[in-house]
């Protein structure tokens, strides 16, 4: 069969592996329904040419070669779906019915809705199960696994979706490789065709050629960034009333500048638990959150299992307006953050092709393979905080932020970035900073318990709190608050608490 010879001879390693996941979901949707019960929808598309061919190539091998002949390859069982729409280019419709030709496809032709049609196919039709060229990162995917019942209210049937795990990349390299035809419009710019009201040339593929008088355009096989496959889409643009609900992470900067932002801190690792070595992140991390004037209601450390991160993640990122999680980001069997963040949050973990080509540039092409768990985000939720000086994104899933710093020197650094970044977007609200002043005393505990007490009742804005460095040494007193004359306020009045002397000003 000349799709499976293709791949088989071809040396890119992920597009084999690729192939043969999706080949394997094909066949194990073959031998769950009968040839009658399954259908696939068609729609001209480039993501559905190459699921035609998946789809040509594994019912060739589920039935296998003896059964197979090579005259029979033309002959494509599965009963194919196609949505004829007044809105369609033509040219999509002409390589929809040239393609049926080509490959003898058993063509039903639906001029309704998407819903409607179906419903009308499937009380006439014994489906069961309909092939989808969906990928992650279409509007309709978020949420989908590669074997999805259909949704509420739709007529029943399984979603079968082989190339959910697909890129952009992917894509091409397919159709490339495998040397089928496709629609003639991606040879002109177009990345993505939905109706001629909504679809454009991608402009990122423009020649800029302007001496000839009339713009022309890249194949859509030279894009060289997946993320921006849409570009050539009208947005609809629908007011939308921004506000810390609905927007991923705290705005309103500005409005924040006096108020109270609350945060926690996350440490993933057995490590720290069973003493090898301590934390030292989050120290650090609680120092700088009050340098920007942000109050750390808790840190905590959990171990390095998803159920113990995901119920940490959920408990605090309720109370907090910003969670930090840190340890347990990696491809090891210990790294389960990410798994655990997406689990809190009641998503899936998904291939991220943007994140992907990150890894690719920075350890080459060992982050690739059967399942490219480095680059699995939660799905839908995640947002790429991008800066010159990481070499990957930070990862942000609405108020959680995942550091990926091993070592107080790499937080310095994503801290930093982190901080410029917050200079020209509302990722993280400036406010006014603590302040802390110490005192130290040689009073007993028992002599200072009651009138700090009351101090602290005179002065509920300021942190007051007390500590020894050893059993026999001075006692420590610091205060900490936002206005330095309250700080000053306070430390007076503890003074005529006690006998002249009896503190005296001291550094941490």
């Amino acid at each position: 069969m000349e799709i499976d010879k293709a791949i088989r001879e071809s040396d890119d390693r992920r597009l084999k592996t690729k192939y043969e996941n999706a080949i394997y979901v094909i066949q194990r949707a073959l031998a769950l329904y009968s040839i009658e019960e399954v259908a696939f929808s068609f729609n001209g598309g480039k993501d559905s040419t190459v699921l035609l061919h998946l789809l040509r190539a594994g019912y060739f091998l589920f039935k296998g070669e003896q059964s197979c002949s090579e005259e029979g390859l033309n002959e494509f069982p599965i009963r194919t779906i196609y949505f004829e729409s007044p809105s369609a280019f033509p040219e999509i419709n002409s390589f929809t019915y040239d393609t049926a030709s080509t490959y003898g496809l058993q063509m039903d032709i639906i001029r309704l809705d998407f819903k409607s049609g179906l419903e009308a196919l499937l009380k006439s039709k014994p489906i069961r199960a309909i092939f989808l060229g969906v990928r992650i990162g279409d509007p309709t995917a978020v949420g989908q696994e590669q074997f999805s019942p259909s949704s509420p209210g739709w007529p029943p049937f399984m979603r079968v979706n082989p190339i959910l795990d697909w890129s952009y990349r992917d894509v091409w390299a397919f159709l490339l490789k495998c040397k089928v035809q496709y629609c003639s419009l991606y040879d002109h710019g177009y990345t993505s065709i939905g109706s001629t009201y909504d679809t454009t040339p991608n402009a990122l593929l423009s020649n800029d050629n302007s001496s000839s008088g009339r713009e022309t355009f890249r194949p859509a096989y030279l894009l060289s960034d997946g993320r921006l496959e849409r570009a050539g889409r009208a947005k609809r643009i629908s007011p939308v009333c921004e506000s810390s609900a609905v927007s991923n992470g705290p705005d309103n900067v500005g409005s924040h500048k006096n108020s109270m932002l609350t945060a926690s801190a996350i440490a993933v690792g057995d490590e720290i638990l069973f003493g090898t070595f301590g934390d030292q992140l989050g120290p650090t991390l609680c120092r700088k959150l009050h340098s920007i004037g942000w109050s750390v209601l808790q840190t905590s450390v959990v171990r390095n299992e998803v159920d113990s991160v995901a119920e940490e993640v959920e408990r605090q990122k309720s109370v907090n307006d910003m969670v930090f999680i840190y340890g347990g980001v990696g491809p090891l069997h210990s790294d389960v953050t990410l798994a655990g963040v997406a689990k809190a949050f009641g998503v899936r973990l998904a291939p991220d092709e943007e994140f992907e080509e990150y890894l690719r540039h920075l350890i080459g092409d060992q982050c690739t393979g059967d399942r490219n768990e480095m680059a699995q985000l939660p799905e839908g939720i995640t947002e790429l905080l991008h800066h010159e000086k990481l070499p990957v994104p930070l990862i942000k899933c609405q108020n959680v932020i995942i550091l990926t710093a091993t070592n107080v020197t790499e937080l310095d650094e994503q801290w930093e970035c982190l901080n410029q970044l917050s200079r020209s977007s509302s990722l993280l609200a400036m406010l006014e900073p603590y302040v802390s002043k110490y005192l130290t005393t040689q009073l007993s505990d028992v002599e200072t318990a009651h009138p700090l007490a009351k101090l602290c009742l005179e002065f509920p804005d300021l942190y007051i709190g007390c500590y020894r460095k050893s059993r026999y040494g001075s006692l420590m007193i610091s205060f900490k608050g936002k206005d330095q004359v309250r700080i000053q306020s306070a430390m007076e009045a503890l003074f005529r608490k006690f006998h002249p002397g009896a503190f005296s000003e001291a550094n941490q």
